[in-house]
């Protein structure tokens, strides 16, 4: 394993790790940061040239009427992971309900049923996994039937009960759902706030707006990762992705400008793949609503087909759907949902999208 403890980054990369420590606001006039210490509440300021602004994002929390009570988690961290996992063991509760159809609500509605809880999925949209169209979603939908996970969609969440401070259900606008855990899987935020203070300029979804070397409307100042803003290179907007893919390239493109290098990140094209179920599920660029909003005439092609030859073993069901721009013949975007092996093919759809082809 390495080593990332702070002594490590001192002595091999003379990097000063300061941990416990939070930035609490920006001084752009005077180029310093206010940082507090965890321990002390002591505060002090900190000079900089060059700033980096790396908040990440956070799971979107409903303001709604018992959101305060215990026994609700975002999921965002490995920590906040394992405090699920620990609660599980401890308390050992018998029902989950998911509030939200995004990656991390259904990966922990999968995750639960597996750990012996009967789960419950609260969407507001008539389908789970809203970066898919519906006739791809439908087969992510049965999926989760199959293993157990009720399905409410169509309805949003409009109150926690409480009993002795735990969360004992979630309510909707038709029904009530008895719980003893409840999963926010609602998306995420970008941790924006310090650099809106501090004047820094936002774009898409509130997220930190960067230019192609990540670098925001004030010249020294750049940031990356979930709480900064990207660019779809198909739509041809800005985009907001928050997915540790983007995130990574935009820190190394970052840390090379930062070096006095000139590196640009272009932007994205949607990529992202995920394992729910016995089902792999992968896309790239946009879903059919998405192309009618920008007013483009497209076509679509959905082939069904198996992982490998079919008279060889292990072979698995695969449905590929293609979209393309009427006349040009401008690829649009792919999505596959299949057995294992399906999701890396989507590859061979998000290289020529890169391209623009």
């Amino acid at each position: 394993m390495i080593d990332r403890a702070p002594e490590v980054f001192r002595e091999k990369q003379n990097i000063d790790v300061r941990i416990r420590h939070e930035v609490v606001a920006l001084d752009l006039s005077k180029q310093r940061v206010q940082i507090e210490q965890a321990e002390t509440g002591k505060s002090s300021w900190e000079p900089f040239d060059q700033l980096l602004i790396a908040t990440g994002a956070s799971p979107l929390s409903p303001s709604v009427p018992g959101s305060d009570a215990s026994g609700i988690y975002g999921v965002n961290t490995l920590d906040s992971g394992i405090r699920v996992r620990q609660a599980i063991e401890q308390k050992k509760p018998r029902r989950a309900v998911i509030v939200g159809g995004g990656y991390i609500g259904l990966e922990m509605a999968e995750a639960l049923v597996r750990q012996g809880l009967g789960v419950s999925l609260v969407e507001r949209s008539s389908q789970v996994m809203n970066s898919l169209d519906p006739d791809m979603d439908v087969l992510v939908s049965d999926a989760l039937r199959g293993i157990g996970v009720e399905l409410f969609l169509e309805q949003s969440l409009q109150a926690f009960e409480i009993s002795g401070g735990k969360v004992s259900a979630v309510v909707t606008e038709k029904l009530s759902l008895p719980t003893e855990m409840v999963i926010l899987g609602m998306g995420a935020r970008p941790n924006s706030e310090l650099a809106a203070k501090a004047g820094i300029p936002l774009g898409e979804k509130g997220s930190i707006r960067v230019n192609e070397g990540m670098q925001t409307e004030m010249e020294n100042i750049r940031a990356v990762g979930d709480c900064a803003q990207t660019f779809h290179l198909v739509s041809r907007r800005p985009f907001f992705m928050p997915l540790g893919t983007v995130a990574n390239k935009q820190g190394r493109v970052a840390g090379i400008n930062l070096g006095g290098g000139n590196a640009i990140f272009p932007g994205v094209v949607g990529t992202a793949a995920s394992r729910i179920c016995d089902l792999e599920v992968a896309r790239t660029g946009l879903m059919e609503k998405e192309i009618k909003q920008l007013g483009i005439e497209s076509a679509s092609s959905t082939i069904k087909s198996r992982t490998r030859a079919g008279y060889y073993p292990d072979s698995g069901r695969l449905t590929v759907k293609l979209l393309a721009e009427k006349g040009s013949g401008r690829l649009l975007a792919g999505q596959i949902v299949g057995a294992e092996g399906s999701a890396k093919r989507i590859d061979i759809v998000a290289i020529p999208l890169q391209a623009g082809y």
